[in-house]
């Protein structure tokens, strides 16, 4: 009874795959935006039928939503994944392109989830922390290696982040977003007496003297 049981309860291996097809389609729909991003182009792309996507989300709402989360935990695996890499500046900026993305996907989404996600939300609760743990994590790393300044939080290193995807709504912003996040990064690394000499020397060095 009990295998039959564990048999009634685990979902299908095509029901899986059909989920998580649906899941990607959204995710790529959603993050172009505009007109096409209708729930119908959602399963055209992810290959299924629309009364599939229904079965496995019965609401737009429950769609968005599972989008949302299911981006919120692939950047804390993502976290987890780029601690073990060798520089941990990079690794913390590899996290902060790649949380680009994610927003790109919430502003397509931005209607539809802007009462799921408003603040005091469960949601918004689940994504904030899970997102503050996973950038947190990276940081930390950077400043115990003596990469990154210490005065500032991870909160205060989202809430930036976001700050400056947020400020900019027209057409290619992800790569102005790039830019910035760049010049943002290495505005936060320590100056050491390296980098410091380095740069001295290339401002002080002494002028050509032209042959008369």
């Amino acid at each position: 009874m009990d295998d039959h049981t564990d048999q009634i309860r685990k979902p299908r291996a095509d029901a899986v795959r059909n989920r998580e097809r649906v899941l990607e389609a959204a995710k790529a729909v959603f993050s172009a935006g505009g007109p096409e991003a209708s729930l119908e182009a959602v399963a055209k792309r992810a290959g299924v039928g629309i009364g599939t996507l229904y079965r496995h989300f019965p609401t737009r709402e429950d769609l968005f939503e599972a989008v949302y989360r299911r981006e919120v935990e692939q950047l804390s695996e993502l976290a987890e994944q780029l601690k073990t890499t060798k520089d941990p500046v990079d690794a913390l900026r590899r996290w902060l392109r790649s949380g680009v993305e994610f927003v790109a996907t919430k502003k397509g989404m931005v209607a539809a989830l802007a009462l799921a996600v408003q603040s005091g939300s469960e949601l918004h609760a689940f994504s904030f922390e899970r997102l503050t743990t996973a950038i947190g994590s990276l940081l930390h790393r950077a400043v115990a290696a003596g990469e990154m300044r210490a005065d500032i939080s991870p909160e205060d290193l989202l809430r930036a982040f976001f700050g400056m995807c947020y400020m900019h709504d027209q057409p290619g912003w992800q790569s102005s977003v790039l830019r910035m996040l760049d010049v943002f990064v290495d505005g936060l690394r320590v100056q050491t007496a390296a980098r410091a000499k380095a740069r001295t020397s290339k401002t002080t060095k002494p002028a050509t003297k032209r042959k008369r």
